[in-house]
């Protein structure tokens, strides 16, 4: 297995850009630099896609945890990969404990999750409870991708709402998911503003996404904007 693994590192070295993983460590202060190798985001997918259903890529699988940056969300497009639900989601319960940054955990979603709405409903509501941040970050990407359009329902937001953490990664996550809710599910959502039910930091910087958001009437944006809370 780790002669399979070094293999697979060797190739994401032979992909390195040295100012790119300058540019990208900047951005993702959780994990050290000396952890990112600096592997741009295309061709890590395209490596992905190469190695897909191969041993090498199986033995990849295995060998949780890695090293670096970069082998994390190749293994993330590994799982994007797999084709049947089962299998997908058991790789991915395996794999989000092991998640450590923001970029890891928003670039990842197996498509085959798409298909598999109701049934994967129940993980994502035990993911919120874990305790793990980037498993309940991960949780609120999901409802925010899949659950705002025709599958929701007004209880996910008091779902995403009831997450109370300190941690800015979190909160970050509940901030974009209630902007990106007022874009589309505006009636059901602007009550949980113009009542206040949110802690006056989410509340504050969910409308400080929406007013940047183009998706959302300037109308409203006024509205928005004389809801802000004065700490």
């Amino acid at each position: 297995m780790e002669t399979e693994v070094q293999a697979v590192r060797a190739q994401l070295f032979g992909l390195q850009d040295e100012t790119y993983r300058d540019f990208q460590s900047a951005l993702m202060p959780t994990v050290p630099k000396e952890k990112v190798i600096g592997v741009r985001t295309p061709a890590l997918r395209k490596l992905a896609k190469q190695l897909a259903g191969t041993p090498q890529a199986e033995m990849f699988l295995r060998s949780l945890p890695h090293d670096y940056y970069e082998e994390n969300n190749l293994h993330a497009f590994f799982i994007e990969t797999i084709r049947d639900y089962g299998t997908a989601l058991a790789e991915t319960e395996k794999f989000l404990p092991y998640i450590d940054n923001w970029a890891t955990c928003d670039c990842f979603c197996p498509k085959v999750f798409a298909k598999h709405k109701a049934e994967l409903l129940p993980h994502i509501r035990r993911w919120l409870g874990t305790g793990e941040t980037y498993t309940m970050r991960y949780a609120m990407g999901m409802l925010m991708r899949y659950y705002l359009d025709a599958d929701f329902r007004p209880e996910y937001l008091a779902w995403v709402a009831g997450v109370h953490r300190e941690e800015y990664y979190i909160n970050m996550m509940r901030a974009w998911y209630f902007a990106t809710a007022l874009a589309k599910q505006p009636e059901a959502t602007l009550p949980w503003l113009t009542e206040k039910r949110l802690d006056v930091w989410t509340h504050n910087k969910t409308i400080q996404k929406a007013v940047e958001s183009y998706r959302i009437p300037d109308e409203r944006k006024r509205l928005l904007r004389g809801l802000r809370i004065r700490s």
